[in-house]
């Protein structure tokens, strides 16, 4: 039998927790360790910052990376910023470490026509120790793009592509909840998305990944944002809404290709959303709708995409690797290493 493999989480917020509490239910992970900067959780159980029913698990959160990354994990699921170039360093040391990486970091999705500059130096770092690289979730990384992608498989000609996602942010964790700008004025709301602050990010990833997968040649990539507001009083887990405040957030992406629409996003998320769902459709020969009644739970699904994805990055060639490069499966509890 092979060894297990030996897996690092890098950040123990909410979705690092989920994560690793999957992880601690493969028979085929080693969860070695874990990194997280928070002076409340460095020196802690693993088990007990993720909030595990059977903690204690006896392996420590340090604040010591490079300790860390010392001990020759086979994998660190990163799962610490939205945004590329804050995290880069991170990446290149779990690199430079010789392990592949597996990050929630929603820019790293697609980051070719963003980031080329950081892809070539993700690249060729991945390259020179041999190990690969991805960012992946549920959106970006599945509902939005992958989705759409296999459902091209059955279809001989494809003319364009859209996806709809709604989902209820109250059933959300809090993180996600402020990012969509939840209890805000509109005032707020809109002078948060003008500095960057308030949007859920990885739609243009997602539409630059689906028109390269499937052809589209988009050559414009265009985004909007705009408030959803509540019509009456919203309580959730963490924070109120009031009636005239901001719930969350609707946003749309399109790719453009010579002035045509080949590809459009939509994203509602926010309080209180009574119809949740995903839709994915590829209009062409034939056209094919996919519908999830509910929708995909994000968090749920963030922590399932990125911990059956593990088997594959490992078997991946070296060098930064999308959802668009490779296969996706289900990873049994009960699968040997």
């Amino acid at each position: 039998m092979k060894k297990k493999i030996r897996a690092v989480q890098y950040g123990v917020g909410p979705i690092g927790a989920a994560i690793v509490r999957l992880m601690r239910e493969k028979k085929s992970i080693e969860i070695i360790g874990a990194i997280d900067t928070d002076p409340a959780k460095a020196g802690r159980d693993l088990g007990e910052v993720a909030g595990a029913a059977d903690a204690p698990w006896g392996v420590k959160v340090t604040d010591d990376a490079a300790a860390m990354l010392a001990e020759s994990a086979d994998v660190v699921i990163h799962s610490t910023s939205t945004l590329l170039p804050s995290v880069m360093d991170q990446l290149m040391a779990c690199l430079a470490a010789e392990s592949c990486v597996v990050s929630t970091c929603e820019e790293l999705a697609y980051p070719f026509r963003k980031y080329p500059k950081l892809v070539t130096q993700l690249d060729a770092e991945a390259k020179t120790w041999g190990v690969a690289l991805i960012g992946t979730g549920v959106n970006p990384g599945f509902v939005m793009d992958k989705l759409l992608i296999t459902l091209s498989a059955a279809s001989q000609q494809i003319e364009s592509a859209r996806a709809i996602r709604i989902v209820d942010a109250s059933k959300r964790r809090l993180p996600l909840q402020k990012k969509v700008g939840a209890g805000m004025t509109v005032e707020e709301f809109r002078a948060q998305v003008a500095a960057g602050g308030i949007k859920h990010h990885g739609l243009p990833e997602s539409v630059a990944m689906v028109s390269d997968a499937l052809g589209l040649d988009v050559d414009v990539i265009t985004e909007s944002i705009e408030p959803v507001v509540a019509r009456e009083r919203l309580t959730t887990p963490f924070l109120e809404v009031e009636a005239g405040q901001v719930a969350g957030v609707f946003q749309i992406a399109r790719g453009l290709a010579g002035g045509e629409e080949k590809i459009y996003m939509e994203l509602q998320m926010y309080a209180g959303a009574t119809e949740p769902g995903d839709t994915a459709e590829i209009t062409g020969n034939p056209t094919l709708t996919l519908t999830i009644p509910g929708g995909t739970h994000g968090d749920m699904a963030t922590a399932a995409v990125v911990v059956n994805c593990i088997p594959a990055i490992l078997d991946a060639p070296a060098g930064l690797r999308t959802s668009r490069d490779l296969p996706m499966c289900f990873l049994p509890p009960g699968a040997r290493p």
